[in-house]
């Protein structure tokens, strides 16, 4: 099993297709607070359709909430300012795929304390980034390629 992280998620839509995205592979979810929606939000609960009683998912407090809760994980954390591609990366089984807000993506403090395990995904010059649930996607699913799918069909 794989698990994505999002800190501090800002729109629902994504929150809500990473939650699909999440249900449909087997993936655990884990939000972090504060969030830019409620998660009783109609619009957080039609973008994942009828997937969330299928979905295994927690919600912590905080960022220090999570990462007590979590001690001793492996975490990979995505960003555009991250120098490693994401495609270079061995995603060991139970990691962590943490992705920082729509707008100011993880924290400066949490990237550079963490160089070696920050990745980004390639892309064009003077864009700002991808989609966050897009980006989710890409990701996870070379994580999941790496495991040879699980036991995904």
């Amino acid at each position: 099993m794989l698990n994505i992280v999002l800190v501090e998620p800002e729109i629902p839509q994504n929150t809500g297709n990473i939650s699909r995205t999440c249900a449909c592979t087997n993936t655990r979810l884990h939000i972090v607070k504060p969030l830019g929606f409620e998660l009783s939000d109609r619009t957080l609960k039609r973008a994942g359709l009828d997937y969330w009683d299928k979905l295994d998912w927690t919600v912590y407090d905080d960022i220090d909430d999570f990462f007590r809760k979590n001690e001793g994980g492996v975490f990979y954390y995505l960003s555009t300012k991250a120098k490693n591609r994401y495609t270079d990366a061995n995603f060991p089984d139970n990691c962590y795929l943490v992705f920082g807000k729509e707008t100011k993506g993880l924290p400066e403090k949490l990237l550079s304390a963490n160089p070696d395990f920050s990745l980004r995904i390639p892309m064009g010059k003077n864009l700002r980034s991808l989609n966050l649930s897009n980006s989710v996607a890409i990701v996870l699913y070379e994580a999941l390629r790496q495991h040879n799918f699980f036991d995904l069909m």
